[in-house]
């Protein structure tokens, strides 16, 4: 899965430098959200193939807190990015005439700026925080990369002021972003019920599938494993890890192939380097 992952975004990454027609709002948006994929993947992928490939069983708590910091700074930039996706579709839908207009080269890296400094600024406190902890408690940790709950059952201190600080960030950034989307989608809906044409409307909604598709794989997961741990009285351990699992690899795996799927542009460029006759 980890080289479906790295293979499958670098090659959206590689098509969209590529082709200059592609330089366009919404595949440029598309190529940040493979930059963050890969950027995830890579912030789990060494402990994960030490523990499974290596039966490495140790980790030191610097190791452990860049570890959390990149994997948390890269999760919270997916979903900013998935909100600037929503954006671009409702832009695009709502104001066709003015799409490059509003969306122009320095927006978007201004954009992609704002993106970084809000996934790397709302994450350097919780980090200096656990650092500035004692640890005298080995315990293993649940899964083979670190988290925040974790960390914070191995520190002999009160850690509430780290708890509340973990939940701020969560309500202001999943909760924030997940709300702009559905606003964006319902204004969305709202232009396209203005438009009469049965064919226009599903042509215009067409290109938000995708869209929809990656959302869902990035929040259904989180979703889940939140109820999980709210009712983890009732649910199998296995279920947990299982989840949390998924919601890391899953999106990574499966987003470069709904894209290459329901984007025609990036689908043909695909088939022409593989070599693969299009379809009639």
């Amino acid at each position: 899965m980890y080289l479906m992952a790295i293979l499958g975004n670098s090659l959206i990454l590689f098509v969209i430098k590529t082709q200059q027609n592609l330089h366009q709002p919404m595949y440029l948006f598309l190529s940040m959200l493979s930059a963050t994929d890969l950027g995830l993947s890579a912030s789990t992928l060494p402990t994960m193939l030490g523990v499974f490939l290596f039966n490495t069983r140790e980790i030191g708590i610097d190791v452990c807190l860049t570890q959390l910091f990149f994997i948390y700074t890269f999760s919270m930039m997916e979903s900013s990015v998935l909100v600037a996706m929503a954006f671009d579709r409702f832009v695009a839908i709502r104001h066709p005439l003015r799409y490059t207009s509003t969306l122009t080269s320095a927006r978007i890296g201004n954009i992609g700026l704002a993106i970084i400094i809000r996934g790397i600024g709302l994450h350097i406190p919780a980090v200096i925080l656990l650092k500035r902890w004692p640890y005298s408690k080995i315990q293993p940790l649940s899964y083979s990369y670190c988290l925040h709950p974790d960390v914070m059952k191995m520190a002999c201190t009160d850690t509430t002021p780290s708890s509340f600080y973990g939940l701020f960030v969560v309500i202001s950034t999943l909760g924030v972003d997940s709300v702009l989307i559905v606003l964006s989608y319902i204004m969305i809906l709202q232009t396209l019920l203005s438009i009469t044409s049965w064919q226009e409307r599903l042509k215009a909604l067409n290109t938000c599938v995708s869209h929809i598709c990656v959302t869902l794989l990035c929040y259904t997961p989180q979703i889940s494993l939140s109820m999980i741990h709210r009712f983890r009285k009732q649910a199998l351990p296995q279920s947990q890890i299982l989840l949390s699992y998924l919601h890391l690899l899953l999106p990574f795996v499966l987003n470069p192939i709904v894209h290459s799927m329901k984007t025609k542009e990036i689908r043909k460029r695909i088939m022409k380097i593989f070599k693969v006759p299009s379809p009639l």
